[in-house]
C-alpha cells in the first residue's frame, strides 16, 4: 500500500515558529466534550429531525446512502428531495444559526436555532414544511442514542451556545476537506464524505468490491450497512460512551490480528472497548500538524485492514511519498 502524497514533515513540525503554532491552534481549536455537551446534544436532536425528513422522502440506497447530510460552506444540507409540489432542500446554517427550507418555486422558510427546545423545533419545522406543500410523516423517536425522547415531547434538550456551535463547525469543515483529500487517492468504490445524523459523526468508507455477511443477530441498520467488505473512518465530537472528540477507523469483516497492527501518529491505538482504532482530537493537536496526523491515521488504519483482507494493492493509488 503506497503512502499518500500529503504526509507530515516531522522535521518541519518540530521547528514550527511561535507564529505558526498560533495559526495552527486557531485553525484547529480545542473541542472539549464536557464544555459544550448540552449544546452538542441539542444540535444532535435538531439534525435527527431533519435527517428523518430526508430518510422519509428518499429511496433506500445501499449502505444507507440516502440518509446522511452533507457539508456546505455554511453548515449542512439534505441535498434536494422531492416534496409535495416539487424539489426542495433543508439547509442548516451554522454561521447565522438558522435552518432554511428552500424549494424550486423560490420559496424560503427560515427557522432560528437558538433558544428553542427540540419539541418546539420539531413542531415549527413540520409546520413550515406543510406551508410549502410538503406533508411528511417521520418516525419521531431519535435513533442511535441512549434513552431517546420522542421529538414532540423533548423539552429537555434546549441549550444552544452559538460560540460552541461555531467552534464545532470550524473544526468539522476542515476535517471534511482532509477526508476528501484522502478519499481522492482511492481507485475503488468509496462513499462520499458524509455526516450521519444518527451517530453524529462525519465519515467515509472505502469498499473492496466484495460482498460480506452482516454480523449474526444484526439489527436493520447493520444488516444494510455491513453487507460489503469495507474500511471506514470518521470523526465524532464525543458521546456518553467515549467523551472525547476523536477520529475512528474500522474494517469489516474484522480481520484476525488487526488490533496489533501498527498505526500512526503517536497516540493512535486500538480501543478494545469500542473495537476500533481511535486517535483523539487532542492527540492529533499535540502533533503540531493536525492535517498530517489525520492523513497518517487514515492511511495506516486503511493499510491495517486492507492488507489483512487481501485487497488489491492498486486500489490505494500510486506511491506519492
Amino acid at each position: 500500500m503506497g503512502r499518500l502524497r500529503h504526509r507530515r514533515d516531522d522535521t518541519r513540525v518540530n521547528t514550527l515558529s511561535a507564529a505558526e503554532r498560533h495559526r495552527a491552534a486557531e485553525d484547529w481549536p480545542d473541542l472539549p466534550y464536557q464544555a459544550w455537551v448540552d449544546t452538542r446534544d441539542t444540535l444532535h436532536m435538531y439534525l435527527q429531525v431533519i435527517g428523518k425528513v430526508r430518510l422519509a422522502l428518499t429511496p433506500l440506497e445501499p449502505q444507507w446512502a440516502n440518509v446522511p447530510l452533507y457539508l456546505t460552506a455554511r453548515g449542512l444540507t439534505t441535498s434536494p428531495m422531492m416534496g409535495g409540489e416539487g424539489p426542495f432542500d433543508i439547509d442548516v446554517d451554522l454561521v447565522d444559526h438558522q435552518v432554511l427550507i428552500a424549494d424550486t418555486e423560490g420559496r424560503i422558510e427560515r427557522i432560528p436555532l437558538a433558544s428553542r427546545s427540540v419539541a418546539d423545533f420539531y413542531r415549527e419545522l413540520m409546520e413550515r414544511l406543510r406551508s410549502i406543500g410538503v406533508n411528511v410523516h417521520i418516525f419521531t423517536t431519535p435513533s442511535e442514542v441512549p434513552d431517546p425522547i420522542p421529538f414532540p415531547r423533548d423539552t429537555v434538550h434546549a441549550a444552544y451556545d452559538p460560540e460552541w456551535i461555531s467552534r464545532f463547525w470550524h473544526v468539522l469543515s476542515r476535517i471534511d476537506l482532509v477526508f476528501k483529500d484522502h478519499r481522492a487517492h482511492f481507485r475503488g468504490k468509496a462513499s462520499p464524505v458524509q455526516f450521519f445524523w444518527g451517530g453524529f459523526d462525519l465519515a467515509y468508507t472505502r469498499f473492496s468490491g466484495r460482498a460480506a455477511e452482516p454480523p449474526p443477530n444484526a439489527d436493520r441498520i447493520l444488516r444494510l450497512s455491513e453487507d460489503a467488505e469495507q474500511v471506514s473512518a470518521g470523526f465524532w465530537p464525543g458521546n456518553t460512551d467515549f467523551p472525547d472528540a476523536a477520529f475512528y477507523a474500522y474494517t469489516y469483516p474484522k480481520p484476525a490480528g488487526i488490533e496489533n497492527a501498527p498505526t500512526q501518529p503517536t497516540g493512535a491505538a486500538w480501543n478494545p472497548k469500542i473495537g476500533e482504532f481511535v486517535l483523539t482530537y487532542a492527540d492529533a493537536q499535540r502533533t503540531g500538524d493536525v492535517r498530517g496526523a489525520i492523513l497518517d491515521f487514515l492511511d495506516s488504519t486503511y493499510r491495517a485492514g486492507a492488507t489483512r483482507l487481501n485487497w488489491d494493492p492498486d486500489l490505494s493509488g500510486t506511491d506519492n511519498a
